[in-house]
């Protein structure tokens, strides 16, 4: 969410500054298609996320309320987090034609919602059933069945199955021309990146496993999931428009990688004071994501460093000040975060 609220900014201010490689510079960038670049991580670990937060959250709901009413507050909070995912594209304040059914809160509605039930209704042994069913079914349906026009087996953009049923099947409108990167059948892959995300979570909360052990595991697992998604990849590429199986797995092998670094660090060395800028922007993830959406930070700073004030930063130095300016804007973003959890303040769905 760091990135998401700011940090891109920030990336694209200093690439001004220090001009890069044409290669290193498209590696701060999505992949166009095919293939792995730094950001094509940030959506899949926050699904990741999803699913270790559920395994805290639920398990208490199960045992206080039980799994029938359980399930129906996923529904709820699943309905919530997707309509106001619906409105952060602007609802249909540009017409019913221009609303955008699937988008990123949508995809992390419908992956909360499901992974979530599963945890709720379903044994360990039955989720890992599940999610290797999502991962090789996603990849025979992609593999085997025929598109129109193009044959079975064809990944490219626009000639495959995720594609051509958002062509077919997917109303208003589509981020990608006819096809969305967040669509109807990519978010089967999509709800296995959260379940990976419940297994660590499980780890994790267990009480049983030494944390030295825990850490060992993740590492291990991680490294699995990267050298099992770089296998597929040959087969079966790396692609985040349509969360290919191999992207799943990739990611969360980074995911997990990542998971352990932050938990031996943070829960074993106990070094916590540098990570709670870090605390105020995830106790409060989807409110921050909605005020950038909504408020225009970026316009609120240029009101402090625009102007005369921008015009002489850039002839200190090309870009500075673009680059005063994102970093005044997440800075706001930061201290926005900051007052809600000091006051103990958290939009909840």
């Amino acid at each position: 969410m760091f990135f998401i609220v700011g940090m891109e900014e920030v990336f694209e201010a200093l690439s001004k500054m220090f001009p890069m490689t044409p290669s290193l510079n498209d590696r701060v960038q999505h992949a166009p298609w095919a293939g792995f670049h730094f950001y094509d991580l940030i959506f899949p670990l926050f699904a990741f996320i999803v699913g270790i937060s559920l395994v805290f959250s639920l398990s208490k709901a199960v045992a206080i309320d039980g799994k029938a009413a359980t399930s129906v507050k996923i529904l709820r909070r699943s309905l919530i987090l997707y309509l106001l995912g619906v409105l952060t594209y602007h609802g249909i304040a540009d017409g019913i034609d221009h609303v955008r059914l699937l988008g990123v809160l949508q995809r992390l509605a419908i992956c909360s919602c499901a992974a979530g039930l599963a945890f709720v209704w379903m044994s360990p042994r039955a989720l890992v059933g599940l999610t290797i069913s999502l991962l090789v079914g996603y990849w025979a349906m992609l593999t085997f069945v025929p598109v129109p026009g193009f044959g079975a087996g064809d990944f490219a953009e626009g000639h495959n199955l995720t594609n051509w049923i958002d062509k077919m099947y997917l109303p208003f409108r589509k981020w990608d021309g006819d096809h969305d990167p967040e669509g109807l059948l990519s978010s089967l892959p999509a709800i296995a990146s959260s379940l990976l995300g419940v297994f660590a979570g499980l780890l994790i909360r267990n009480s049983s496993v030494d944390p030295k052990r825990k850490v060992r595991l993740l590492i291990l697992w991680g490294c699995a999931a990267i050298g099992a998604g770089l296998l597929w990849h040959l087969q079966f590429p790396v692609i985040k428009k349509i969360w290919s199986s191999s992207f799943v797995l990739l990611t969360a092998g980074m995911s997990a990688l990542l998971l352990a670094g932050f938990y031996h660090v943070i829960d074993i060395k106990n070094h916590r004071g540098w990570c709670r800028p870090f605390v105020w922007i995830g106790m409060n993830a989807i409110t921050i994501y909605l005020v950038a959406h909504f408020v225009k930070l970026e316009a609120i700073a240029k009101g402090f460093v625009g102007g005369e004030v921008h015009s002489s930063l850039e002839n200190v130095h090309q870009g500075l000040g673009a680059l005063v300016t994102a970093l005044l804007a997440l800075g706001f973003s930061v201290l926005i975060c900051r007052f809600l959890f000091n006051r103990k303040i958290f939009l909840r769905v």
